[in-house]
């Protein structure tokens, strides 16, 4: 199968798989719900890390060579910081959407709103993981394919909170899962984009892995781990780094 083959399929599945498996997910009792949730956030995290700096940022240095491994690291700087502005940005205009309001009481108009703002972010969001889908498949099929596990294992705690925001906003279930279906797709738009502007710049393409590896770092260590990190108790902590190690130890025999 040719790259951009799999590239279309690993997004495609990437972006549908995640919004099944979190509506199914949503099927079952809220308790088993919240008692579960944990333990898929701490396996994500842990394929995330690995993906990131286990097979996406080995890969972008071979590929630039040893001495340009300055670049590299300046390349996951950017990558950070630029992850950081754009979740700023969405946080930014959530609060602004419900600017002079009672916090104590929910309002249709705003949660609508909210509801509004996480499908545009969420399209950005995917269109970027399919960005870094597109380039770890052009440095390998071994590495595209583990980046789209770790994609894939992220997304699904991600999409379960979606939904409940859209449909806490007013949509119907049939209404949320097309939504987040579409939604889902961007990854396709944004690999596609991805792989026909690399494919002409290919000298660019360490760099475009580099980016990919802090986009799966920024959203392990910024959005994953603070939420592990108020669970507090030795047993729920011990389950989460065994649950990491997990992940990342799949990653790592995946890709090796």
């Amino acid at each position: 199968m040719s790259t951009l083959a799999w590239i279309i399929l690993a997004a495609a599945a990437g972006g549908v798989i995640s919004v099944v498996v979190a509506a199914l997910f949503l099927l079952a009792p809220e308790r088993a719900r919240t008692a579960a949730l944990p333990y898929f956030v701490s396996f994500a995290t842990g394929t995330l890390l690995g993906a990131a700096l286990l097979a996406l940022l080995p890969s972008a240095i071979q590929m630039a060579g040893g001495e340009r491994f300055g670049r590299i690291g300046f390349a996951m700087v950017i990558g950070i910081l630029l992850f950081f502005l754009l979740e700023k940005w969405i946080l930014w205009r959530h609060s602004h959407d419900h600017e002079g309001g009672d916090p104590a009481h929910d309002h249709p108009s705003r949660n609508r709103a909210a509801a509004n703002l996480i499908l545009i972010g969420d399209g950005i969001h995917n269109a970027l993981d399919g960005v870094a889908i597109a380039a770890a498949f052009m440095s390998g099929t071994e590495i595209g394919i583990v980046t789209s596990i770790a994609v894939i294992a992220h997304e699904i705690p991600h999409e379960v909170g979606d939904f409940a925001i859209l449909l806490h906003g007013g949509l119907s279930r049939g209404r949320a899962l097309a939504f987040n279906m579409l939604s889902g797709l961007t990854s396709v738009l944004g690999a596609l984009l991805a792989y026909f502007a690399l494919q002409n710049a290919l000298h660019a393409l360490p760099y475009a892995i580099a980016l990919a590896s802090a986009s799966l770092l920024y959203v392990a260590m910024a959005n994953l781990i603070p939420g592990l990190q108020r669970q507090l108790s030795f047993a729920a902590g011990l389950r989460q780094v065994l649950l990491m190690a997990a992940g990342a130890t799949l990653i790592f025999y995946l890709a090796d």
